[in-house]
């Protein structure tokens, strides 16, 4: 298969219906979808695959064990990570063919380790109410997804 347009990073994922919405938005504009344990759902888990549908087939998805297996197969690759503890919003990434867009788990995000590591910048999506802590991770990297594919001309369909 050849080299995809964007890349998908999911860093512990916990919940399986996001995971699953997740995977169903990579496959609806074929994407990688890179999932990196340990996951908090087995991948035959029921609401994974209802929240994916009959989509699974044409997901391309890759797994990881750990983050170690991780950044040691993608060495040298474009990372952005997306938290809601950065402080550069994400309308100021600049997206390119190949990036890895990089999102921690639903209750934990990436952590302070891999924010600091220095293998990528790190941005959020702003949030107007301050009562707001974050965003549904479907939806956070549904946003993400989608300025990515519009700065690169490719919504154009």
């Amino acid at each position: 298969m050849s080299e995809p347009l964007l890349n998908v990073v999911l860093v512990r994922p916990e919940i399986p219906q996001n995971t699953g919405s997740i995977a169903r938005l990579t496959a609806a504009v074929r994407i990688r979808l890179h999932l990196v344990g340990p996951l908090g759902f087995s991948l035959e888990d029921r609401y994974l695959r209802r929240a994916g549908l009959d989509y699974w087939p044409l997901v391309d998805l890759r797994t990881y064990t750990v983050i170690d297996d991780f950044l040691t197969a993608h060495a040298g690759a474009c990372f952005k990570l997306f938290s809601a503890r950065a402080e550069t919003s994400y309308v100021k990434a600049q997206f390119a063919p190949g990036d890895f867009l990089m999102f921690g788990s639903e209750t934990r995000g990436l952590g302070r380790t891999i924010l600091s590591s220095g293998i990528g910048p790190a941005f959020r999506i702003p949030i107007i109410e301050a009562g707001v802590r974050s965003l549904n991770l479907s939806n956070a990297v549904s946003i993400v997804v989608y300025e990515a594919l519009r700065q690169m001309g490719r919504l154009d369909c």
